[in-house]
């Protein structure tokens, strides 16, 4: 554990409070406080980092409060490629993959602590996204200190849109990452605190029923219950697939993700056939195309009414206007939510509108090491509000970049880093 503490941050941090006044027992709002981060340098000398927290919030160390009252002061800001093979490539609607081409992020502030994120690329050539992180990096190292609201707007900026929105959120989670690691908290706690733990699905790839029964007795006798299939091109294949699972594990639960491949009236035939087959899928994502508002709604109120499955719009959802759309038409009962699709700050947007509103959530990933899936899953066991995890995509690496981070039991991952995520490169994978 020292290792790690001394990678993530060069020392222990100590706190000391300092109060403006008093606290006075009434019924007014209580003063801030200025929080104060002493961290040795290699040097000797201390570098501090103050932030000045409400008492309110010193027990849940409230994220919003935190990003309003804490003052960033990048010294170095770097990006590289993120290079991974698969244990097996893998099918993604109509791409083929066989390694992970994504982008790492390294954020250290003023105080020696260092924040990591992982950057999926949405966008090709790759260095596309390099070029807008290299231009965001230079950003934060000539930046001025500022409160972390401030540094994220300005990124948010810096990559406004869609097209690099991946990107937005790697830079997100280092700077977030950082500064939890200077106040000692971890990013679950920070994100909400109720739960350290969370479990995920696992994704059966595209392979013959017999390899995937194989897949499938796996991954159930390390304690899945949970089988998500992306759906191919073969849907008397797939039924095929779910048929041989079922009869061997009758337990296991289904999550089927169409990718936009059906017309309403196909969709609404495969889930006849499976009511035929006496099987109910849990969730049953995006089965039209996502321009297809008025089909995606006719299936979820069909498969809701007919047939008791949750239809999840995923592809339909790119910004938050869409979200809103669905929750004001009443087009789906629930959504599907990627850092790399929303960025942090937006998710945690979604998330807040998602519990007025009584949706579903799920929170996936595009295919990522555990840089990626181990903020998100912080994120979502903080929060607590998700109802299915679909963070598998290291299960699909033939390695794992990875030191530290959250513990891997079967499906569920348990957060037991003291500060955080936790996790961050090894240096023989990635050399700074």
């Amino acid at each position: 554990m020292a290792l790690l503490g001394s990678v993530l941050c060069p020392s222990t941090s100590l706190f000391s409070s300092h109060p403006k006044q008093k606290p006075l027992r009434s019924s007014r709002p209580r003063k801030p406080f200025l929080m104060t981060c002493v961290c040795a340098s290699s040097n000797g000398s201390n570098l501090m980092a103050v932030s000045e927290v409400s008492t309110d919030e010193t027990t849940s160390f409230g994220f919003k409060n935190l990003t309003q009252t804490f003052w960033v002061d990048v010294q170095r800001a770097q990006e590289k490629p993120l290079n991974v093979k698969l244990g097996e490539p893998i099918n993604i609607g109509s791409s083929r993959i066989e390694m992970v081409e994504n982008v790492a992020i390294r954020v250290e502030l003023s105080n020696g602590c260092v924040g990591w994120g992982e950057a999926a690329v949405t966008v090709k050539p790759r260095a596309m996204a390099l070029a807008k992180a290299k231009e965001v990096s230079e950003f934060l190292r000539r930046s001025s200190p500022m409160t972390l609201n401030l540094v994220l707007e300005e990124i948010s900026g810096i990559l406004h849109g869609q097209e690099f929105v991946s990107v937005r959120a790697g830079f997100e989670m280092a700077l977030i990452d950082a500064v939890a690691n200077s106040i000692d908290v971890p990013l679950w706690r920070l994100f909400g605190g109720v739960s350290n733990s969370l479990t995920t699905a696992v994704t059966v790839p595209y392979v013959s029923p017999p390899e995937a029964l194989k897949f499938a007795s796996k991954f159930c006798e390390k304690g899945f219950n949970t089988m998500r299939f992306r759906m191919g091109e073969n849907l008397n294949s797939d039924l095929e697939v779910i048929k041989a699972i079922r009869v061997v594990h009758p337990h296991c639960s289904f999550i089927l993700d169409a990718n936009e491949k059906f017309t309403s009236k196909e969709a609404i035939i495969v889930l006849e056939k499976l009511h035929d087959m006496n099987v109910s899928p849990v969730l049953f994502e995006q089965p039209v195309h996502r321009d297809d508002w008025n089909g995606l709604a006719d299936v979820s109120g069909i498969a809701r009414d007919q047939f008791g499955v949750t239809v999840v719009a995923d592809e339909s959802c790119q910004t938050l206007k869409d979200i809103e759309k669905i929750v004001q038409e009443n087009i789906t009962d629930g959504i599907n939510i990627k850092l790399a699709k929303f960025g942090v700050l937006g998710v945690l947007q979604i998330v807040e509108v998602g519990r007025r509103s009584g949706l579903n959530l799920v929170i996936d990933s595009m295919v990522e090491t555990r840089l990626g899936t181990g903020f998100a899953g912080h994120l979502a066991a903080g929060l607590g509000c998700f109802k299915h995890v679909n963070l598998d995509a290291p299960f699909k690496l033939s390695e794992d970049p990875v030191f530290g981070g959250y513990e891997a039991s079967g499906p569920v991952y348990n957060f037991t880093n003291s500060r955080g995520q936790g996790g961050f490169l090894k240096w023989d994978i990635i050399a700074w």
